[in-house]
């Protein structure tokens, strides 16, 4: 007899108990499906505008809050130079970032993450749409602002100041900072909109002095000695995965969704392992009688495991398809949620694995069946 036998002819005669088991494992799928992507969809909203700059660290303020190094920190001029002349630098450029609210001319409210940049620098970016940036009171926007109604053309007024900033080019994709579309201007503007400098109002020279951080790239092959041009510069450096947890909300966002994970990774497996223990104490006539029939443990056991491996195979598969539409349905909301084959192919393979272990910590007990003791005859 074969397990193979077995294993698919249990599976067809209880229909209805492998259903219920199968719908459980199915639920917990669907809901590692949305929480990949709803995971994935809260980074990508928090800093996918770090993600795609070029740089590979930035220097803040010395000293600083690593936590809320963008808000707090406030770096000179020099701090620029000094790791621009670096050996293992290629280039170093100048880096604002402050978040701000404004209103079209056409009466739309924004909320906008302005990143002031050096026109020619490595972090000057490319549109895809419109015009690069060519001087001052401009912006180019991330192309989610487009949902919002922002269109190229439109004047940002900023508030309170009313400090104006015409719309010029739209960035390729999504670009979010702490949950806020970033726009890119020039350094003098960022550095006006940062102080709320008002139309007319005369400048201090002190205004544009001050930028946030010195953001870094390394020469290609090389990696940067952060902590002597911390030094050198007297600031503080941040790898720029680093810098992701100074984005507002991330690292309390992350780390509640990891959590939320890895305990739905252990009821996965406590639930199977608990299902396949049932199952296996109401086999327990059965597998006496095999075992009478001289069935060997290592047929006992791949039976019971092919069993399991069918049923979370064809569960799961079916748990990912729907969670998949459903991803697909909530992603065209306004809820921050991305579908990604990588952590939902992750997620499955772990349920897979875990509920094997589960099942396979449940029939072990398989092993210890006294055929005799199981059939009555100790009686």
């Amino acid at each position: 007899m074969r397990p193979q036998f077995l294993a698919v002819r249990e599976l067809r005669f209880a229909r209805g108990r492998f259903a219920l088991m199968g719908s459980v494992v199915a639920l917990i799928a669907v809901l590692m499906v949305l929480l990949s992507g709803l995971s994935s969809g809260l980074v990508n909203d928090g800093v996918s505008g770090l993600q795609k700059m070029p740089v590979t660290s930035l220097a803040f303020q010395h000293d600083v809050e690593k936590g809320s190094a963008f808000s707090r920190s406030v770096v000179g001029p020099d701090a620029v130079e000094t790791w621009s002349k670096r050996d293992d630098v290629a280039e170093a450029a100048p880096l604002g970032n402050t978040l701000a609210n404004g209103r079209t001319d056409k009466g739309v409210e924004i909320d906008l993450a302005l990143i002031g940049v050096e026109l020619g620098s490595f972090l000057d970016p490319d549109v895809v749409d419109g015009e690069p940036l060519s001087g001052d009171n401009e912006i180019v926007i991330s192309e989610t602002a487009l949902d919002e109604g922002v269109e190229i053309g439109d004047t940002v007024v900023l508030e309170p100041s009313g400090m104006e900033l015409r719309v010029v080019g739209v960035l390729d994709g999504q670009h979010t900072f702490g949950h806020v579309d970033m726009a890119y201007l020039t350094l003098p503007s960022w550095q006006e909109a940062k102080a709320g400098v008002r139309p007319g109002d005369e400048v201090p020279d002190r205004v544009y002095e001050d930028i946030t951080a010195v953001a870094v790239q390394a020469k290609d092959g090389d990696a940067t000695d952060l902590a002597a041009g911390d030094k050198a510069a007297d600031t503080t450096s941040m790898t720029l995965e680093e810098s992701f947890g100074a984005s507002p909300g991330y690292t309390a966002e992350t780390s509640t969704l990891q959590l939320i994970k890895v305990f739905l990774y252990l009821i996965s497996a406590l639930v199977v392992g608990a299902f396949f223990t049932v199952l296996t104490i109401q086999r327990k006539g059965e597998i006496a009688v095999l075992r009478a029939m001289g069935a060997g443990r290592r047929y006992l056991l791949g039976e019971s495991l092919l069993q399991s491996f069918v049923l979370l195979v064809v569960s799961a598969g079916l748990g990912i398809a729907v969670g998949v539409g459903l991803g697909l349905a909530i992603g065209t909301t306004s809820m921050p949620f991305a579908l990604e084959a990588g952590p939902i192919a992750f997620a499955g393979i772990l349920l897979l694995v875990l509920g094997m272990l589960g099942a396979a910590a449940a029939v072990l007990r398989i092993t210890k069946v006294d055929p005799l003791s199981a059939l009555g005859g100790n009686r």
